[in-house]
Order: structure tokens, then sequence, then C-alpha cells
């Protein structure tokens, strides 16, 4: 042992050929392939190495393109005067899937899903060798993780936290972040929370927003999860006054209600809504002057995604409910949430 490690403090870090003392920071660029038109290609990495030792956590944001919230969320975080007291190491990527992010595209330029490719290959396609290079450089060196996502194709989330609830380490994470609903999400095969639960990395989705979009409470939401989330695993020293504990609804299962017909709608229900069974949340009209169908809901529960795009083709899904065992804790939990925020 290292007369460093003895005392606490932390040894230097290297990270795509680049050294980061203890209680420096850093921006890396770390090479990815570059552009059919030579133009070099890098994944930004935002480096705080603390002085004492601590968790070392990853924060990535825009693994889909158009998923932009995130950046806004890291922007903020980052200019924290709090982190200059930071333990451990905070790894921050804005924007993973930098290929996406350029062309505002939820996918890369090979019509891949980056988060059905983790944790890639030094040898496969262009959104496989993108997903190595994130798992080699950041995530493996890591004990937790924090990925941001918004909305996609024209549809709206609820902060919320997704998670598996059988890793006991991610729940605490997402207790601390005090958002209205955590939902019980398994990880899906090549999936980033797949890839780094295999490297023993636990890791929480936090979903809000819209893509394409900024919404205030949203990122104020996350950047106030995350500080949480980084005195609870020990990279932050805790508030000397305690804050206001908001209620946290948990979910086990959710139902997305689809278009009955086709045309435009008229949603009723906003975010947050609290719903009772065959309650009307709104209605479909005819663009050319027909009947209007009434749109209703078939489980009871709370509004956590919803679309705003107010055309729609039968079967589309409309509004995302998520089921919770005592609907009057809804109202009071969103109240809070909000006037905590705003």
């Amino acid at each position: 042992m290292t007369t460093e490690e003895r005392l606490g403090m932390q040894t230097e870090i290297t990270i795509a050929d680049t050294i980061v003392k203890p209680g420096t920071r850093a921006t890396i660029h770390i090479p990815v392939p570059r552009l059919y038109t030579h133009t070099p290609m890098t994944m930004p990495i935002h480096v705080i190495h603390g002085k004492r030792s601590g968790p070392t956590l990853f924060i990535s944001s825009v693994v889909h393109g158009d998923e932009i919230i995130g950046i806004e969320i890291i922007r903020r975080l980052l200019g924290l005067k709090k982190l200059n007291q930071l333990k451990g190491t905070l790894l921050a990527v804005p924007v993973v899937n930098v290929y996406a992010f350029i062309h505002n595209s939820r996918y890369s330029p090979d019509r891949r899903d980056l988060n059905r490719y983790f944790p890639g290959s030094e040898k496969g396609s262009l959104t496989s060798r993108l997903a190595n290079a994130f798992m080699k450089e950041i995530v493996q060196r890591c004990d937790y993780g924090i990925d941001l996502h918004a909305g996609s194709n024209h549809r709206e989330n609820l902060p919320q936290i997704r998670v598996n609830f059988d890793d006991e380490q991610a729940m605490e994470m997402a207790r601390a972040f005090q958002v209205p609903a955590i939902i019980n999400a398994k990880i899906r095969d090549g999936s980033l929370r797949h890839a780094a639960f295999d490297k023993n990395v636990s890791t929480v989705l936090y979903e809000a927003g819209e893509a394409l979009r900024f919404d205030e409470v949203a990122i104020k939401a996350g950047v106030r999860g995350i500080t949480a989330t980084m005195t609870i695993i020990g990279m932050l020293s805790r508030p000397a006054r305690k804050k206001k504990i908001i209620e946290t609804l948990f979910v086990e299962d959710s139902y997305w209600v689809r278009a009955p017909a086709s045309g435009i709608l008229h949603m009723e229900k906003p975010l947050g809504s609290r719903i009772t069974k065959n309650t009307r949340i709104g209605f479909i009209a005819d663009p050319f002057g027909g009947d209007e169908i009434e749109v209703f809901s078939d489980v009871s529960g709370m509004v956590i995604g919803r679309l705003n795009l107010p055309l729609v083709h039968q079967g589309d899904a409309i509004i995302h409910i998520a089921s919770v065992e005592k609907l009057k804790m809804i109202t009071p939990v969103i109240s809070d949430f909000k006037e905590e925020l705003e």
C-alpha cells in the first residue's frame, strides 16, 4: 500500500493516454472512428479527480442523439462549487453518441440503436465500436453510473428513475433522486445498464422531458438527484441542514393506452395526473370534419408519459400510465415535487 492510499489520498489516473492528477479537472477527447469526410471524431469526457479517495461515478447523456436534456443537466452539475470538495472521481460524458447528436437523430448513422449494442466490439459496426470505446475507457473503471434520457418520438416523460428493483445499490441511488416515480425496469440485452451490471457497476436511468427540448423542472430535478446520489455514495459531504424529503411512488408495472382511431389527438391529461379506470383522457377528431372518438384508460394510475404530437394513427402509443396502489398519494407527491423545484 502506498503512502497516499494509507492517508486516503488518490493517485493519478490515465484515461485515453491522458494523465489526470488528484485534485484536478481535465477534458479528455476519446478518439472514435472518423467520418468519411476525413473529419476526426471524439467523445469528450469531463473528469473531476478528487484529492481524497472515494467511488468513481460515470454520468452519461445522449446515448440517443436527440435526447439532449442530459447535456444541460451535466453542464449545470459541473458548475457547482461543491464539486471542489469531491471525494473519488467523476466521469461526466455529455454526448456519448456524437454521430447521432450532430444529426439530431435518435440512431447512429448505421441506423442502429446504441442502447442495444453494449458492450460493443473493437471490430464490429460503427455503433458497436462506439459502445466498446465507452465501456473500455469509462464504465469498466467505475463503481456507479447514472444514464440520462428523455422521451422519444414526440413523447414527454415525467421525471422518473428506471432501475432493477433487485439491485440494492441501484435502489439506494434511485431513492436519493426523490422524483415522483421509481419504475421497476428489468435490464435489456445490449443496453448500457445491462453491460454495466455485468461489470458490477450499479446504474440507474433518469428519464425526463422530451427529445430535442429542454424542460426546466426536469433539469433541476436531474441536477438535484445527481448531487443527492453523490452524497449517498460518499462522494459529497452531507449538507448541514436536512432538506425536505419528497415522497416517491414505486411502480412495478405500467401500461400504454393506444389510439383507437387515426386523426387529431386532443389530450386532456397532463403529466402527473391521477387516472382512474375508464377515465376519459381525451378524444381523437376526424381532420375532415367527421365524428370525434373519446379515448378512455383501461387502468388506474399516474400519467408518466404522453404523446405531444397531435397527429396519430390507430394503434399509436399516446399515454403511459404507471400502476400505483395508493391513488390518493399521487396528487400530494406531484404537488410537493413541483413546489420544491419551482
